[in-house]
């Protein structure tokens, strides 16, 4: 009795080690991911950090910490079936090779589902994209709505849904991280005085960055870098502006709007809007 007595104490003391030691690690890493997210969220408040780098934050701080708690879950209850079956007596080296073997024809018969949950991995660590950007991948374009170790789910500007395993991603736009900038080809007449027409796309668009309700949109003073092309008709010319990510379709819109009605405007009227602007500031 007593061998069996002790066999069972051993095998009871090695359930308990595991069950304290798994509960330990999940402890730990959500620690480490609550500390993540409180980094994102303190980070969120600082007006030089886009709100959707810390929007990102907590959704992968959670995924990586499931990632993390499985991991550590398999592998310590993993050890402990390994040891109690040494304690039992079982022979582990031909369950070993089983194991090895099956492994194997597992992992061939997988690949692709372990593709897609290495990239999901990789992609999670390095932050590539989170749920709210607005990424490119390949022909698709639109808003994540959700990701995970295996799919990323993307909503299109049509509202479809797509889903997109992680492992055929070969490469990825973000158009939501850091900074994003609006670039704008505005068209005027092949007769116009193009230095003039410049100074007035430039002066319409600091005018613009200096409004308030545009200060934490637009980053810093918009440039014309110039005539990007010319046909039979018309020239381009080219106004671009750094602003925060995701705002730079909407400043897109509000200058092209602004521009057209201060290029419409004759030149004599303009010069007559500035006499009439200057005298009313003056009186």
């Amino acid at each position: 009795m007593a061998g069996p007595a002790r066999a069972l104490a051993q095998i009871l003391f090695v359930v308990l080690i595991a069950i304290a030691l798994r509960a330990a690690a999940q402890r730990l890493i959500l620690k480490i991911t609550t500390r993540a997210g409180e980094r994102g969220e303190l980070r969120s408040k600082s007006p030089s950090v886009p709100g959707s780098a810390a929007a990102r934050r907590n959704p992968r701080a959670t995924a990586l910490g499931s990632v993390l708690s499985n991991a550590a879950s398999v592998t310590i209850f993993g050890i402990a079936t390994a040891i109690i079956l040494g304690e039992l007596g079982v022979n582990l080296a031909p369950v070993l090779a089983s194991a090895g073997v099956l492994g194997i024809a597992i992992g061939f018969g997988a690949q692709n589902l372990v593709q897609d949950f290495l990239a999901g991995i990789f992609m999670l660590l390095e932050d590539q994209y989170g749920v709210g950007d607005v990424i490119v991948v390949g022909n698709i374009s639109g808003t994540v709505e959700g990701v995970s170790l295996r799919l990323t789910r993307i909503r299109d500007v049509s509202g479809v849904v797509w889903h997109v395993r992680n492992g055929t991603i070969q490469q990825a736009g973000n158009e939501c991280q850091g900074w994003a900038r609006t670039v704008i080809d505005y068209p005027v007449s092949i007769g116009r005085d193009i230095p003039q027409v410049r100074e007035l796309m430039l002066a319409t668009a600091i005018e613009m960055w200096q409004e308030p309700e545009w200060h934490g949109v637009i980053l810093e003073e918009p440039q014309v870098w110039g005539v990007q092309a010319v046909s039979a008709d018309e020239v381009l010319i080219r106004l671009t502006a750094r602003t925060v990510p995701l705002r730079q379709w909407e400043v897109a819109r509000a200058l092209r709007q602004r521009l057209k009605i201060a290029l419409d405007v004759p030149a004599d009227e303009r010069s007559n809007v500035h006499i009439a602007g200057a005298a009313a500031a003056a009186s």
